[in-house]
């Protein structure tokens, strides 16, 4: 699993011209989906996504986690995360996982974010075209990877 994780003021999705999803203070969560990747991945990007001090102290250092910080959540599914560019200037989406296995795991990260957290989690809508909005805050862009767990 790959995610790109933006501390965000505001955050949206749109589908279909219908706001489907806000959150105001809080993470934005893009996550790429492999065949490879399992619950164990899960349950570890969760744990660190939440445990992540990104939000400012009193002092205005980052040294907050996002649970402190009653951050709100919204997550987006991007399978083009995993896209390759090596050969020639179409990318290729071969690592990403294909929906029948991607969307399980989906649905498994966001129900095992929302048993963490107390603020809202909310998401777009798997497969479709999203608009996603933003207001990053920062900006602050944490990439993360669990095949880069060490």
């Amino acid at each position: 699993m790959r995610v790109v994780v933006q501390r965000v003021k505001q955050a949206s999705v749109v589908v279909s011209g219908e706001t489907i999803a806000v959150i105001n203070k809080g993470l934005l969560i893009l996550l790429g989906i492999t065949a490879e990747d399992t619950s164990e991945d899960i349950d570890w990007l969760v744990k660190k996504i939440t445990q992540l001090r990104i939000f400012d102290d009193e002092e205005g250092v980052m040294n907050v986690s996002g649970l402190d910080a009653g951050a709100e959540y919204l997550v987006v599914s991007q399978f083009t995360l995993h896209a390759s560019t090596k050969k020639g200037n179409r990318p290729s989406y071969i690592r990403a996982a294909r929906p029948e296995v991607a969307q399980p795991l989906y649905e498994a990260f966001v129900e095992n974010l929302r048993s963490l957290v107390e603020t809202s989690v909310g998401t777009g809508r798997f497969g479709a075209h999203m608009e996603v909005g933003l207001i990053n805050d920062g900006p602050v862009t944490i990439i993360i990877d669990t095949q880069n767990k060490e």
